[in-house]
């Protein structure tokens, strides 16, 4: 191949000269080389060959009848189908202004005759190759203006997708505003009346007790509890709603101190019940105190409450695996079916009647804010009638 790339083996050559022989030696000569080669004797014809189906590279003759080289040149330099066209001239003038001129009217190079048909061959191929690179050079920008488009959409993207975030983050502030606002109401304004409701109905039942019958006395305990069972839901509500708008600050904590104090919180139940309550060795973790302990309470007091005839057996466990503390509370209770597992933690949902057992159906929806809220997951495994485990994840470090 004597060097020559496969795309310059490809090219189409023009040859343009009024004197066959030299087009037919041209002709050969890159035919031999592998060139596809096409010839025109004047300058009419050469334009029509370039703007029928342009070549890769033209040999112009300057002197020629009717048309020389030099406008031959420029009329190709001005079309646009035809102007990136190299044109490289073959003259026998050999004037330096002849080159000049060749130069000037668009030319990349200049022959003079007679030729050697190796200086062609070699000058042929430079020019191929100079085109090929700026061929190269060109899809290069393009790929490169590609992919500059892309990256600034991306950017675009991102600038929008920050500006929506932001713009969430100002809703969620009016949000948590709002739900502060709404939690002093109800810690105060809603309760009021329930308070008044229980006051006055218990002042009823004390002073006209002996003028009611049983039917009556037993509507006033009625609207009694059920203002206590009003009271009790907001309670909860705002424990649930001042999880994320209430928290402290994370701090090193040790697990077995707050693991004692939930145990404290729930001696009356623990001793009622005789549960017995063990547990491991346990972590110092990352997180808030406060609801760590309402955390734990809660799931202990989840398995006292659900528990069968025989005194709740307790276990409490943890286990670094994979960068997170994981903990487990295990009982012997009542146990679920697994088809419920999913909607315990979903506020207000219960799988028992109250008069079964008391609650408001949120205080595992609250134990799941918590631990979101820690950076971790919260589930649990069940069979029914044979006790649950309740297992929750705490990153190792806290970021």
């Amino acid at each position: 191949m004597n060097g020559i790339s496969v795309d310059e083996l490809k090219a189409n050559i023009l040859v343009v000269d009024d004197e066959s022989i030299n087009l037919r030696l041209l002709s050969m000569t890159l035919a031999q080389k592998g060139y596809e080669v096409r010839c025109a004797k004047n300058g009419e014809l050469a334009l029509l060959a370039a703007q029928t189906n342009p070549p890769d590279l033209i040999l112009l003759d300057i002197t020629m009848p009717e048309m020389d080289g030099y406008e031959v040149c420029q009329q190709l330099k001005a079309d646009s189908t035809t102007c990136d066209i190299p044109v490289i001239f073959l003259s026998a003038l050999n004037q330096t202004l002849n080159k000049v001129k060749a130069f000037n009217v668009g030319g990349v190079d200049y022959i003079t005759k007679p030729f050697q048909v190796e200086e062609v061959l070699v000058r042929v191929k430079n020019q191929l190759s100079i085109q090929l690179l700026h061929k190269k050079l060109l899809e290069q920008n393009a790929l490169l203006q590609k992919e500059n488009y892309e990256r600034q959409q991306e950017i675009t993207e991102r600038l929008e997708a920050e500006r929506k975030l932001e713009q969430l983050a100002a809703e969620l502030k009016r949000s948590n505003q709002e739900l502060e606002t709404f939690a002093y109401v109800a810690a105060h304004d809603l309760q009021e009346p329930l308070r008044a409701v229980t006051g006055y109905t218990q002042l009823l039942v004390d002073e006209y007790k002996d003028r009611l019958d049983e039917s009556a006395l037993e509507y006033m305990d009625l609207i009694v509890d059920g203002a206590s069972r009003m009271q009790q839901l907001i309670q909860d509500l705002l424990a649930y709603s001042r999880v994320s708008s209430r928290g402290q600050e994370f701090r090193p904590i040790d697990v077995n101190d707050l693991l004692r104090q939930a145990l404290q919180n729930l001696q009356v139940a623990i001793a009622q019940s005789n549960a017995n309550i063990s547990h491991d060795t346990l972590p110092t973790i990352s997180g808030d105190k406060t609801q760590l302990v309402q955390l734990f309470q809660n799931l202990i007091g989840n398995a006292i409450k659900f528990r069968r005839e025989e005194p709740p057996q307790i276990y409490i466990a943890a286990e670094l695996k994979d960068d997170n503390w994981l903990f487990s509370v295990r009982d012997n209770g009542i146990g679920m079916k697994p088809q419920y597992l999913d909607r315990i933690f979903e506020i207000f949902k219960r799988l028992h009647t109250r008069t079964e057992f008391p609650g408001t159906g949120i205080g595992l929806a609250i134990c799941k804010k918590i631990v979101e809220r820690h950076k971790g997951r919260i589930w649990a495994e069940s069979q029914l009638g044979r006790g649950t485990t309740f297992y929750f994840t705490v990153p190792e470090y806290m970021s």
